[in-house]
């Protein structure tokens, strides 16, 4: 039996669970692992969490053996969807899709596909059902945090809202805001805010300075992004509004726990994955493809819901603090068989 041109890897005999692998006794397949090359493309590189997921697509694409490149397009979605058209022309055996419009990357994405590349997407609907979609479960992520704005701050607030439309995880998490609002009526979003310019932190707080000034009935900002939560606690320092206004968010990084727990910090709680296993899972889920294994349609690893609270309580100062506190962050049991070699800890 062949596989796609240079593919060495070993069978795996069974498809995966969409959250889980299930674990096989083969050996492991790796016989040749030089010969394979995968490539990273990324529409989004900015900011802590993207940092974060690309170690962990390095260290696993290491763990594997294989020859990993990577293309920044820096949010220009022309510039992606050539960056694929790039990888198909290097040959490359596999495809990692790291966000991105799905306009600019649905055809972009088939090509590869046409060419007898393995494609997984992280965070951007390529409306392929060749190609698993690997996620943080982004509605889970908006609804756990919302979950807590509410627990905090009961089911009557003004609220500011920051969202760009288009975007697949922030139109996931949209989705549970939408439900939110819907079961909580006294809940009001009285002003819409947000932009991807770079430095993204700081373009968005020039907007809610704006935003905070005009509405300052606000006293709930859900932020569901870490970048968009770092412009919004600027701009409510700033204002001097740090005990007036509780902001929530989605992802997190040793940058974020510092801010949460910086006195009277505005920023109460996050729901997140580690972006770094993230980065790992995405890696393991196409190398399961190349052995001519099934990664399942959707690959989801699980968020967990982090409060300043908590920080403060285990007295947790970076990711590594984090990952000892909770096993859960550290590392996911997602994408894995027997055989699949994971990153030294």
């Amino acid at each position: 039996m062949k596989f796609t041109r240079r593919v060495t890897f070993g069978l795996v005999a069974s498809a995966l669970m969409s959250t889980a692998a299930i674990a096989q006794d083969m050996p492991a397949p790796l016989d040749n692992p030089e010969e394979v090359t995968i490539a990273l493309v990324r529409y989004l590189s900015t900011g802590d969490f993207f940092q974060a997921y690309l170690a962990g697509v390095e260290s696993q694409a290491d763990a594997l053996g294989v020859d990993l490149r990577v293309f920044d397009s820096r949010q220009d979605a022309a510039l992606q969807a050539d960056m694929v058209d790039q990888a198909i022309a290097l040959g490359v055996d596999g495809i990692v899709i790291q966000h991105g419009l799905t306009e600019s990357m649905k055809e972009a994405a088939q090509r590869a596909v046409d060419a007898g590349i393995k494609v997984v997407a992280f965070d951007v609907n390529v409306e392929n059902a060749a190609i698993p979609q690997i996620e943080q479960s982004d509605y889970l992520l908006g609804k756990l945090a919302l979950e807590q704005a509410i627990a905090d701050n009961g089911d009557s607030w003004d609220a500011g809202y920051v969202y760009v439309p288009g975007i697949a995880p922030l139109d996931r998490r949209h989705v549970a805001w939408e439900e939110v609002k819907e079961a909580n009526p006294g809940i009001k979003e009285v002003a819409q805010m947000g932009t991807l310019d770079n430095p993204i932190a700081n373009a968005n707080a020039n907007q809610a300075r704006s935003v905070l000034q005009a509405n300052q009935s606000i006293s709930v900002f859900f932020a569901p992004y870490d970048e968009f939560a770092k412009g919004v606690k600027i701009a409510v320092d700033e204002a001097g509004l740090s005990q007036d206004v509780s902001i929530y968010s989605a992802d997190v990084s040793t940058a974020d726990i510092s801010a949460m727990r910086e006195p009277d910090s505005a920023w109460k709680a996050t729901v997140a994955t580690n972006p770094a296993v993230v980065g790992e899972v995405s890696v393991r889920a196409l190398a399961i493809m190349l052995t001519g294994g099934d990664p399942g349609a959707s690959v989801i690893v699980p968020p967990t819901l982090i409060t300043q609270a908590f920080l403060n309580e285990k007295d947790i100062k970076n990711m590594d603090d984090l990952s000892a506190n909770m096993p859960q962050f550290a590392h996911a049991d997602v994408a894995m068989t027997d055989w699949m070699p994971l990153p030294s800890r």
